[in-house]
């Protein structure tokens, strides 16, 4: 019985539900959910988006613009992240005594109504992984509930409300907002020097991940993984490895390259349970590959059913997406944000076949910019060209003194450009037949790509 929480209580206790921002792709797949067992929802944001659209196919009554009637005749207010405290619904719920709860805690109340959470968390490949599970669980007919953090292209949404006991969940470590979900089993992807402005030190981001692991009954874990091995040492619950080397208890073998990704045999203890060609570029996705099918074996689903969920996963959205072929050069978009992230893709994409690879990058927060700078650089430069936009900052100001002139400076060939409009143009100038363009970044740098389509279309 999973331990509830005074959250869990109010959600107990109340059927009308208000949500602000609903139409963000976190917010939309908790309506979902919540609508599915049988709440009565009202929702509000600013903007027109797919994630809205889906929400109010479902009959939900969405009030365009935030107005403080909006709360009126609810019994909790849901608000994202990025919803300010001065949010005039925000007011009005306090001024009413509505309780509030932000979108985290919800996520973790609703971990607690289900019997069998799959919890993916890591630094890096949580959205792909979360995808590929629920890939393989929808198509072989499981019937999970699902909250990614980027739209699978199955479902063409971050999410899905599913019948069965089953929900699986990007977990992310951010602000240890993880620790706020109850999964039974959880999978360990890695761990690397990221949100170091909230953790101070490795030792407490390796402390935060063995904290989300001990909440599960079953821990799958990247075995090759140092700081992953260090955070599951001394949890409870069993632990299963997966990786490249033969001593985890799966592993992928006789790895070669095919045309839109590697092809491998997945095995458990040695022995071969199924060869699996993959249609996302990049080694990493073969470990990404691994460890969904190391859950979905474990859970009975038959090899030859997760060979082919697997082998039609094409990505999720923002994760080496491929765009189209304009004007004889490619168009791909990537949400790498982190050096370590920026390596593996521009490394995957150095494998296809073409002439040049283009890196547009979006450097997010200052602080990571600051902190990582020469491994940026290191990595940027496997690019054969990088097009830089200035930082930015989000929730930071700039207290670090650094800017992309520091990343443009160790770089071997790259410019610095200002405005989604300019750096289109820059990109259509630039790039020649045979061309692969990758925008990258964890900020709205995929804007810029979709200028270019607009243009060539």
């Amino acid at each position: 019985m999973k331990q509830l929480r005074s959250e869990d209580k109010i959600i107990e206790n109340v059927k009308r539900i208000h949500m602000i921002g609903i139409g963000g792709s976190g917010m939309c797949p908790l309506a979902e959910i919540l609508h599915s067992k049988g709440y009565i929802l009202t929702g509000s944001d600013n903007n027109q988006s797919d994630p809205l659209k889906r929400v109010q196919a479902l009959g939900i009554k969405v009030f365009m613009g935030h107005n403080p009637k909006n709360v009126e005749g609810a019994e909790l207010v849901v608000y994202s992240a990025a919803i300010s405290k001065d949010n005039p619904e925000l007011v009005r719920a306090a001024e009413l005594n509505i309780p509030t709860m932000e979108r985290s805690h919800l996520l973790g109340a609703l971990t607690r109504k289900f019997d069998n959470v799959i919890g993916v968390c890591g630094t890096h490949g949580k959205t792909s992984v979360t995808s590929m599970i629920t890939q393989i669980l929808i198509l072989n007919k499981k019937d999970p509930t699902a909250v990614i953090g980027g739209k699978l292209p199955l479902i063409n949404s971050n999410g899905i409300a599913g019948k069965s006991e089953t929900m699986v969940c990007e977990s992310c470590e951010f602000v240890d907002t993880f620790l706020q979900l109850s999964p039974d089993v959880t999978v360990l992807l890695n761990i690397d020097n990221d949100h170091l402005d909230y953790f101070k030190t490795m030792d407490n981001l390796i402390l935060s991940f063995h904290k989300f692991v001990s909440m599960g009954k079953l821990c799958y874990v990247n075995g090759d993984d140092r700081l992953a091995m260090e955070a599951v040492n001394g949890i409870e619950g069993k632990v299963v490895t997966f990786g490249f080397s033969d001593n985890n208890c799966y592993s992928a073998k006789n790895i070669a390259s095919g045309k839109y990704g590697f092809s491998f045999d997945a095995c458990k203890n040695g022995e071969k349970l199924e060869r699996i060609e993959l249609h996302i570029p990049g080694r990493h996705n073969v470990l990404n590959a691994l460890s969904a099918f190391a859950v979905a074996y474990d859970m009975g689903v038959e090899t030859a059913g997760i060979k082919t969920a697997l082998e039609k996963f094409t990505g999720a959205g923002r994760r080496f997406e491929f765009l189209g072929e304009y004007g004889g050069f490619v168009l791909a978009d990537d949400y790498a944000h982190h050096p370590t992230e920026i390596t593996a893709t521009l490394t995957a994409a150095k494998n296809l076949d073409y002439k040049r690879v283009i890196a547009v990058f979006q450097p997010f927060t200052f602080s990571r910019t600051a902190l990582l700078k020469d491994e940026f650089i290191k990595a940027l430069n496997i690019a054969d060209k990088v097009i830089l936009t200035p930082i930015m900052g989000s929730r930071e100001k700039n207290t670090y003194g650094i800017s992309s002139e520091d990343l443009k400076a160790g770089l071997n060939d790259a410019v610095i450009v200002d405005g989604f409009e300019n750096i289109a143009n820059t990109i259509i100038k630039t790039a020649q037949k045979g061309d692969l363009v990758i925008t990258m970044g964890g900020g709205d740098i995929y804007k810029a790509a979709y200028i270019v389509k607009e243009k060539l279309q």
